[in-house]
């Protein structure tokens, strides 16, 4: 009877967080150069005539590659559906799935994670112009406020974030990369952008040197920077990331000066 009232509950959770995802919009996008990127929408739940929302571009990391159009969801996608958020912050959030063959920000994952080893001024992969014209096409939506558009992403997806403010500083007020790590002689450009920065200090999948270096390169070119560093916690940093005190309400007050 146990064991069928906890097959039951998983069940039932199950469903649930399928019927979640739901009230993320699917789509295809089809970039200039033929691609197709999947990804997913989140509106404001109430949207007023002549009111502008915060954009968020989420970017997943690597082990939600694929071609579903759901796992890009796993990390991240019920905190924007939690309803005190979805009041207090209404805003588009986006979700691109990159393809299981495709990696963020580079061609291919960098052979290593070292900071000052990784790739500097490479050209944008394929699937990132995708995302970037994906970004552009909401960036015209009337009812986006373009002084409040924030990128995060996790891992591979921290790996883009600081990709893609590096090469785009002037569209993002603000950058939440959550153990990523990135070569940080790039960073100088992303000086008018404010990052927080989340890292665990026993990562032995991206060495935290990548967060602690970024942190001391944003410093010297004069951002407004937080850098959290989590004891004894491994790769998945971002689940006491999401659970920071203030993560919500520090990333929608920041605004494009």
């Amino acid at each position: 009877m146990k064991k069928l009232i906890l097959l039951l509950s998983v069940l039932l959770f199950s469903l649930e967080f399928v019927a979640a995802q739901d009230e993320y919009e699917r789509s295809v996008f089809v970039s200039s150069s033929g691609d197709s990127l999947n990804y997913r929408l989140l509106e404001p739940e109430v949207m007023q005539a002549g009111e502008k929302y915060p954009l968020v571009l989420f970017l997943h990391g690597a082990g939600e590659r694929g071609n579903d159009n759901e796992k890009q969801l796993t990390h991240g996608g019920q905190m924007f559906l939690n309803p005190v958020n979805r009041e207090k912050y209404p805003a588009f959030v986006l979700f691109p799935q990159c393809p299981e063959s495709g990696y963020w920000a580079y061609e291919n994952r960098p052979q290593s994670f070292i900071p000052t080893q990784m790739p500097v001024g490479k050209e944008m992969p394929s699937v990132f112009q995708a995302v970037k014209e994906l970004l552009d096409m909401y960036l015209a939506n009337p009812q986006v406020d373009k002084s409040r558009v924030y990128i995060m992403g996790l891992s591979m997806g921290a790996m883009g974030t600081y990709d893609m403010v590096s090469r785009f500083p002037d569209i993002f007020a603000a950058a939440v990369p959550i153990c990523g790590t990135v070569n940080p002689t790039r960073l100088s450009t992303a000086r008018n952008v404010a990052f927080r920065i989340f890292h665990g200090d026993a990562d032995d999948v991206v060495p935290v040197a990548g967060s602690r270096q970024a942190y001391k390169a944003l410093k010297v070119a004069g951002a407004s920077v937080e850098y959290i560093e989590f004891p004894g916690c491994n790769h998945g940093s971002w689940n006491p990331a999401f659970n920071y005190l203030d993560f919500m309400k520090w990333l929608f007050t920041q605004k494009k000066k």
